[in-house]
């Protein structure tokens, strides 16, 4: 029915981040900067189509079934059900469309190495996204603990009141395990990229890239940071202000309005036209 209250459904998405390898400049200085990896979604989903995100979906009800067995993760001390969900959902979300995984084989202190997670993201991939199999199985049938305690939140994001399709979203930032590089599916995603935010955002300026606002603000945020060690460390502990933008109409333009405390540089910011 028209007005209808939308309930924002849980969901997760991961910063995949990684130091990039640029040769040092004439100066002797290093060129490099921080890289995310990021992915294009297909022209025909009906969310952010064609828009480049960071990999993520929506907490499943086989992500409930796994915290039932915390044999199958590691880092969840402390964590209430709730944020055990959002975090196994982002983990199994990132592995669904990128094909990496974060992850320990059991008994091991090491993430799973890139050869040992392409052999499982070969076998199980394919099947997990078309829901022949369960993530529960693939982690249990490879012997392997979801790495919890990789991830460091990051953001919490609420799609605005009024909107069709809503999403209760955590962001959560992570190194990537050494040298597992990640694809796209070719489904729900059409390219993948490791890029940095600078990149993105002049990508986004130009038209190469489609944006979403969240996408743009946590961007140029992460842009700040010199590192991979300096992200973490800057968010590990850190509070995360959740931010639900309010749209507002204002001499023929439209504008979002966010907490400022979120740290995002501002709380009113210019969108485009009414």
């Amino acid at each position: 029915m028209p007005g209808e209250a939308v309930n924002p459904r849980p969901a997760s998405t991961i910063l995949l981040l990684r130091d990039s390898a640029a040769p040092k400049g004439a100066d002797g200085r290093s060129r490099g900067e921080i890289e995310v990896f990021m992915m294009v979604r297909h022209y025909e989903i009906d969310f952010n189509s064609g828009a480049l995100v960071f990999p993520g979906g929506s907490v499943d009800a086989g992500d409930q079934e796994i915290i039932a067995r915390p044999e199958l993760y590691s880092g969840g001390e402390g964590l209430d059900a709730s944020a055990l969900s959002f975090r196994i959902a982002a983990i199994r979300e990132t592995f669904e469309e990128s094909g990496i995984l974060l992850a320990r084989p059991q008994g091991s202190k090491a993430l799973v190495d890139a050869k040992r997670a392409s052999e499982i993201e070969a076998a199980s991939r394919a099947a997990l996204c078309e829901s022949k199999t369960t993530f529960l199985k693939v982690l249990a049938d490879n012997g392997m603990l979801l790495a919890l305690d990789e991830l460091v939140p990051y953001a919490h994001w609420i799609t605005p009141e009024g909107m069709p399709k809503r999403f209760d979203t955590w962001f959560f930032i992570a190194a990537a395990p050494p040298e597992q590089v990640g694809a796209h599916d070719g489904k729900e995603s059409t390219d993948s990229i490791w890029v940095s935010p600078r990149e993105a955002l002049e990508g986004g300026e130009s038209g190469r890239f489609k944006l979403p606002f969240p996408t743009t603000r946590n961007l140029i945020r992460l842009g700040k940071q010199p590192g991979v060690r300096a992200a973490l460390d800057d968010s590990r502990g850190k509070p995360v202000v959740t931010v639900m933008p309010v749209m507002t109409k204002l001499n023929g333009g439209r504008q979002l309005r966010i907490p400022l405390e979120a740290g995002y540089d501002g709380d009113v910011f210019e969108v485009g036209a009414a």
